[in-house]
């Protein structure tokens, strides 16, 4: 039976040793573990292989998720370098004021404790969940997917060996390597020790994280994100864009899944954005006015209209105008980031206070929607919640805050 108690009570220890490292301690073993991804990625892309090997070929989008090379390693480490040289928010003061009775009350920025990662395909995750929770102050308990189970464990393997030989524990961050749904489950329940869990995933993931967890929970990552060309868009600059976020990387959550066109726009920029993305393999569903105008298209269930594809795949509905585009976003939208293209600083003003997500765009690609893009560093995921934390989460988000008071024998009357 796998020992997630001996686990927890290893982190909740380790979380009293990393509150109290400073800054430089963390900057000096987070650049040392860089450095070390790099020297040791031979023998991770070794057990990457062995992960790709099992991999099914027909899951194009997820293997893209899983696969590592050399160069998305140096990516990997570098993202680790960008962490060190982000101002450590660990001790900051928000505020300090004096009372009339004369105490001195001030509130300041504290890390959060043991931070757990539930994820999947995706092993760069290891290194960035790491990273920031490390930076924070917080020691990490990470359990990824079946499918990266040889790249995880060679990753924290790397991560664990740079803190040991620094000094430090190598338990600072621990790896869950029975990825069974079973432990899974426990792991879920592991309240006692893990002040926070954060799924990252599926949406199936996310869904029975929320529903078994007694530990609190920030959900991230579903992206079912639109974007609406109104009627006074700039159609040139709106295919680029639409072709960027549905193209550039199709199996990430920050990638446009459905597009609206405003009816008086569509019959000139429906056939085009729709020869567009055929041209660069996007499979299109549409409502019947896309069917109608581009017959290679398939026509959408309202099943489609919930579902965040991560794949080469797009669902096109042409609306009657902005009010109508709205209420359709409100309906279907994850909540993580939505677009307008316009020339109409009305329609923008007002998509921007309507639109109820993490991140909404005016006239830009919806792929930006990301923490490093933010100048965050690595990101823990992208809370598409409200509470704590929303949108990508970087080292504040894995923080809280205490009040401190300083007094000279006051006593409350």
């Amino acid at each position: 039976m796998f020992d997630l108690e001996k686990i927890g009570k290893k982190s909740r220890k380790m979380a009293g040793y990393t509150r109290q490292l400073t800054a430089e301690q963390k900057n000096i073993a987070l650049m040392a573990c860089a450095d070390a991804l790099e020297a040791d990625s031979s023998y991770i892309l070794e057990e990457n292989q062995k992960d790709m090997a099992k991999a099914d070929p027909s899951r194009g989008a997820f293997n893209d998720r899983l696969m590592l090379n050399t160069e998305r390693i140096s990516g990997i480490a570098e993202g680790l370098r960008k962490v060190a040289r982000l101002d450590d928010p660990v001790g900051e003061v928000l505020y300090m004021k004096t009372l009339l009775n004369g105490l001195q009350i001030g509130e300041r920025r504290v890390p959060i404790g043991v931070v757990g990662m539930i994820y999947e395909a995706r092993p760069n995750v290891t290194v960035d969940s790491f990273g920031l929770c490390f930076k924070a102050g917080n020691s990490s308990i990470l359990r990824g997917g079946s499918e990266a189970l040889h790249s995880n464990i060679a990753i924290a393997t790397v991560l664990q060996n740079t803190l040991e030989k620094l000094g430090h524990p190598r338990n600072i961050v621990q790896f869950i390597t029975d990825p069974s749904r079973e432990v899974a489950r426990q792991f879920m329940g592991l309240n006692q020790y893990v002040d926070v869990l954060i799924p990252r995933g599926g949406a199936g993931l996310i869904k029975s994280t929320l529903e078994n967890s007694t530990i609190p929970v920030i959900e991230t990552g579903v992206g079912n994100c639109h974007i609406f060309v109104d009627e006074s868009a700039d159609l040139d600059k709106a295919v680029d864009i639409i072709i960027n976020a549905k193209t550039q990387r199709p199996s990430v959550c920050n990638a446009c899944e459905k597009l609206l066109i405003h009816r008086k726009v569509a019959d000139v920029f429906l056939p085009r954005i729709c020869q567009a993305l055929a041209a660069s393999g996007v499979e299109i569903r549409g409502d019947e006015q896309v069917c109608k105008t581009f017959p290679a298209a398939k026509l959408a269930t309202e099943e489609d209209w919930h579902t965040e594809f991560l794949d080469l795949i797009i669902g096109i509905k042409v609306v009657e105008d902005y009010d109508d585009a709205v209420s359709h976003i409100g309906t279907y939208s994850s909540g993580h980031t939505d677009a307008i293209l316009t020339e109409s600083y009305i329609n923008a003003q007002g998509f921007i206070a309507e639109i109820d997500s993490a991140a909404v765009f005016v006239n830009a690609s919806t792929r930006f929607t990301d923490g490093e893009e933010f100048g965050l560093g690595a990101e823990i995921g992208i809370s598409t919640q409200k509470l704590h934390a929303r949108g990508p989460m970087g080292l504040k988000a894995l923080t809280t805050t205490k009040f401190i008071i300083l007094g000279n024998g006051q006593i409350r009357k």
